[in-house]
């Protein structure tokens, strides 16, 4: 069995630290060996230790929640030996990365744990889709991580000028949020975003076709991950990566690599799109009334912005679509939202009705 000294040199690669070995002390006290979840699988999960990976069972920390199974990123303790291995349980989680399974449910699913940076790959071999990355933002900001948008395929704008417009409309829908362009083809860009990687834990998430599994492999410095081309007519790729996988990187930090994601549905991340549109929200503060709608109110900051042409009003209704869906999801599992929604529906209804009354006379 390894020392309980080795530990932490063998692993500090993986992220591995002293708080992370104080919260482990009872479970090692009890013989448990500690590890990183590299790969879940169907009830199975490789796990990186001290002893090398390791392949162990999940069945005992497999709850009815879909939040509390064991995720890729996961600190674990497991069992030191037997046929099978056996996870015991996992550490408390210092972030994590979730998305509702669908746009018309309140399920969630968790897509990595223990992250840091959550790195949005965007592909610039499409038109840019500013309300998307909007919906990578807001979770990655409610995730806990710290989000940066990575402009994938920069080699295909050879145009300086329009590279940079297009940096600039992402950066004024990121606000606060690193944009970097980078061509895993050629290398250009690699070297910054590798410094802002070299620590911690970082996830890699997008569309398919993104170029994600190409970006690392190449901040990997080698093919670990199968890539195949985006389709010529639409830019979508075929979904190269099916499983999380997570990647020690030569230059230092762990790398999550998951599957292209079709559906980005929010999930409890009102916080998150506070942070995305922050300044609507600042905006909002000047507004007379405290519970204003920012649709028809008199005296409503946001609305005299917009007005005025210093709000986009592509920034505005994607804000008003992410706190609609938001609040529908926190609806579904929370009666005190559901019944202010009731509330809402009826007052608005009531409004609809009266005008139509007023607009039916006038006619007479």
């Amino acid at each position: 069995m390894t020392s309980t000294s080795a530990v932490p040199s063998a692993l500090a690669s993986y992220g591995w630290d002293d708080d992370w070995a104080d919260t482990f002390a009872p479970y090692a006290a009890d013989g448990l060996l500690p590890g990183r979840v590299v790969r879940v699988d169907r009830g199975q999960c490789d796990v990186v230790t001290a002893d090398g990976v390791i392949r162990a069972d999940t069945a005992f920390v497999t709850p009815h929640d879909p939040l509390r199974v064991v995720c890729t990123g996961d600190w674990v303790a497991v069992d030191p030996a037997g046929t099978p291995r056996y996870v015991r349980a996992y550490l408390p989680r210092r972030t994590a990365f979730v998305r509702s399974t669908s746009s018309k449910r309140s399920d969630g699913q968790i897509l990595a744990a223990n992250v840091d940076h959550a790195v949005i790959a965007v592909s610039l071999a499409v038109e840019l889709d500013l309300g998307r990355i909007e919906r990578f933002l807001a979770l990655a900001w409610e995730s806990g991580a710290a989000p940066v948008v990575v402009l994938t395929k920069a080699d295909l704008v050879p145009d300086p000028a329009t590279l940079a417009h297009l940096v600039h409309d992402v950066e004024t829908s990121a606000p606060g949020v690193p944009v970097l362009t980078v061509s895993a083809h050629d290398g250009d860009g690699l070297d910054v975003l590798t410094a802002v990687l070299g620590t911690g834990t970082s996830v890699l998430l997008g569309q398919s076709g993104a170029g994600k599994s190409t970006l690392a492999n190449a901040l990997k410095g080698e093919d670990v991950l199968t890539v195949q081309a985006a389709r010529d007519v639409d830019g979508k790729g075929r979904h190269t990566t099916t499983t999380r996988n997570l990647l020690a990187l030569p230059g230092g930090g762990v790398l999550i690599d998951t599957p292209g994601l079709r559906g980005v549905g929010l999930y409890d991340a009102d916080t998150g799109v506070g942070q995305v549109f922050s300044e609507i929200e600042e905006l909002a503060e000047g507004c007379r009334f405290h519970d204003c709608a920012h649709e028809a109110e008199p005296g409503c900051a946001v609305l005299a912005a917009l007005d005025s042409g210093d709000l986009p009003a592509r920034r505005l209704d994607s804000y008003r679509k992410l706190k609609r869906e938001n609040q529908w999801i926190v609806a579904k599992t929370d009666a005190r939202v559901r019944a202010e929604l009731r509330r809402d529906w009826k007052r608005k209804g009531a409004e609809g009705r009266a005008a139509v009354e007023a607009k039916r006379k006038g006619w007479r």
